[in-house]
């Protein structure tokens, strides 16, 4: 299940489960799990860092919730989870294996783990893997009670990853499993979108199958164009009164425009894209990583995007390298060869009076794209606008809205 759904749900029963914690590292958000931590039911919902899919449950306090198996408590105020009532529960396994960093026996079954706890440290010894031919690992000590329990896919807990996304998942929403930048001799000309869904129409749910299909949209397509390729979107946004144009080279001359220019954000695409508001055709489109840490944090599911930068050496003819959702700023910076201009500061908050706790970031211009970059130098955005603008000069006017 992807991170946002879980947050959908969570919120939707918030009197009921209350106290949820968000956690991720904030300087390398793709070096630790994304962790939604249900503190008042000792639950933990561990997030794979890339693909931002449910990929672990943990259960670390049994003793604030009741768990049962095949419709049989295993776990309750009356039925502790002793090593015996787990084999009552769920049978014979392999012999438990015995962390001493820990001091915690883990005993695995198929998708799942418990952890038991060693009442003395006396008794560990007895446990290690060189004691007694290692026989002794089988004997996890009689009345011995479950410390935390994990539920994962696949054989082991060290190896497990997310699976992809269940069929009931979809819920009708369309899904971008990646995005490629399309490119032609001046600058990005479009967006190629490899999309899943899981089948069509009100059908029931047993009889649909995964869909992957391919689709394109590019600059100057028209709003009929977009909706036929990719479908109704999410939400429809018209762009308020431009508050950058004081930034411009002549503010003076721009006439007010009658009507706004719009974006169709596509949210389970991690996509936004803008029309102007008098020939209704796209310029401008915004994708998003989805970094936890933005402000935009789980708005929009993550883009899986990779963009051609064409890098100009002098000894060669120029080049093409890849920039994807993962890059990091300076690693881009280092590909050019050449400091970008110095970016803009782009400063988010919901009205006048709020303040956005993640703080600030930076937009640099680049090749008709402007990057986002977010403190900790992930990106958090970047938006491409079409080749009827001036390139190579970042106008403050295209910063993400």
């Amino acid at each position: 299940m992807p991170l946002a759904q879980a947050v959908a749900i969570l919120q939707k029963h918030c009197r009921i489960i209350k106290n949820v914690q968000v956690l991720y590292s904030e300087q390398s958000p793709l070096s630790h799990d994304l962790i939604l931590n249900l503190t008042q039911d000792g639950i933990k919902l561990l997030f794979d860092a890339f693909n931002q899919r449910l990929k672990v449950i943990e259960v670390y306090d049994l003793t604030k919730v009741k768990l049962k198996y095949c419709g049989v408590h295993f776990n309750s105020q009356a039925i502790a989870p002793t090593i015996e009532q787990i084999d009552q529960s769920f049978g014979a396994t392999h012999p438990g294996v015995y962390n001493s960093a820990e001091q915690l026996f883990h005993l695995n079954f198929r998708g799942l783990s418990f952890s038991f706890q060693l009442d003395s440290w006396t008794e560990t010894p007895k446990y290690e893997p060189n004691f007694a031919h290692g026989l002794a690992s089988l004997q996890i000590p009689h009345g011995a009670t479950v410390k935390r329990m994990y539920i994962y896919n696949g054989n082991s807990l060290q190896d497990t990853k997310a699976p992809l996304m269940p069929l009931s998942c979809f819920l009708g929403n369309v899904y971008a499993e990646n995005v490629d930048v399309l490119r032609d001799g001046t600058g990005p000309s479009g967006l190629r979108l490899r999309l899943l869904t899981a089948g069509c129409g009100p059908g029931v749910l047993a009889d649909a199958k995964m869909r992957v299909f391919e689709r394109c949209v590019y600059f100057g397509d028209s709003c009929q164009d977009v909706l036929s390729t990719l479908g109704s979107p999410h939400k429809v946004f018209y762009k308020s009164e431009d508050k950058m144009k004081i930034h411009s080279p002549s503010p003076h001359k721009q006439v007010p425009s009658k009507c706004n220019d719009y974006f169709f954000n596509y949210f389970t695409l991690g996509v936004d894209i803008l029309f102007d508001a008098n020939t209704h055709k796209v310029k401008k489109f915004v994708l998003h990583t989805n970094y936890p840490g933005h402000y935009n944090f789980n708005i929009y599911h993550r883009c899986e995007f990779k963009i051609p930068l064409v890098i100009k050496r002098d000894s060669a003819d120029s080049q093409t390298e890849t920039c994807t959702t993962y890059s990091k700023w300076d690693s881009i910076q280092d590909l050019l060869g050449h400091p970008v201009e110095k970016p803009v500061v782009l400063h988010r908050s919901s009205s006048p009076n709020n303040t956005n706790p993640f703080g600030s970031t930076f937009c640099f211009g680049l090749q008709r794209m402007i990057f986002e970059v977010m403190q900790n130098n992930h990106i958090a955005s970047v938006t491409l606008y079409g080749p009827t603008r001036p390139s190579s000069q970042l106008r403050t006017s295209d910063l993400p809205q």
